[in-house]
């Protein structure tokens, strides 16, 4: 175990979107444009990593049979933060996401980092977990968003809160209105997971060769 190895496995080989499949509502909802995605990503990022920190901390002190009850108190308290800064900065964006905000409080993500490795390890090692996990979600976001705003509306990387009317890439005429629409998003989810696979079998038998 290192903080490296710790890290890296949230990006692609654990990969809490494309690999595990957890947090799919949120995944769906608001993957429809990049500065959603991001936004969410580093939302539930920040979440991940202190609620990871704060119950690794509080790990040995937490009675077990009200643990969980315990980690939502601490999950909940990093997700009001959150809620309240995207209210008070970016309030066009924190309209968008909604409730999706709040309801990371019951995210799988985060309640299954902090029970199967928050709760069993280190301060370090679970930064490590949380930074890995919330970036590789962040990461799956944006792709998800890029590919779907941009054949959705025929834009990229529109940003209302700054004011942003994004890089028009074709006429939305032309754009598939499907794309931002919940079939769009399982689609390219689909296929996404299925070139990751591909690519990992093909890695797996390179490597065996």
């Amino acid at each position: 175990m290192s903080f490296r190895s710790e890290f890296s496995k949230g990006l692609v080989k654990e990969n809490p979107t494309f690999r595990i499949l957890l947090g799919m509502c949120p995944t769906m909802a608001t993957s429809v444009a990049v500065s959603n995605g991001i936004g969410m990503g580093i939302a539930a990022t920040f979440v991940l990593v202190g609620s990871n920190v704060i119950i690794s901390m509080l790990r040995n002190v937490i009675p077990s049979k009200i643990r969980i009850p315990c980690y939502i108190v601490v999950i909940a308290s990093f997700v009001t933060m959150v809620d309240l800064v995207m209210a008070a900065f970016v309030p066009r964006l924190h309209e968008v996401l909604g409730i999706f905000i709040p309801l990371i409080v019951v995210n799988c993500i985060i309640l299954a980092r902090a029970e199967a490795f928050a709760s069993k390890n280190g301060v370090w090692y679970s930064l490590a977990d949380g930074l890995g996990m919330g970036l590789g979600f962040t990461l799956a976001l944006t792709g998800l968003s890029a590919i779907r705003e941009l054949l959705g509306t025929g834009t990229l990387i529109a940003v209302p809160d700054f004011g942003f009317a994004g890089v028009k890439v074709f006429d939305r005429s032309l754009a598939a209105v499907l794309m931002i629409m919940p079939p769009g998003g399982f689609i390219t989810l689909g296929l996404l997971i299925g070139l990751l696979n591909s690519l990992s079998r093909r890695g797996k038998k390179t490597a065996q060769a």
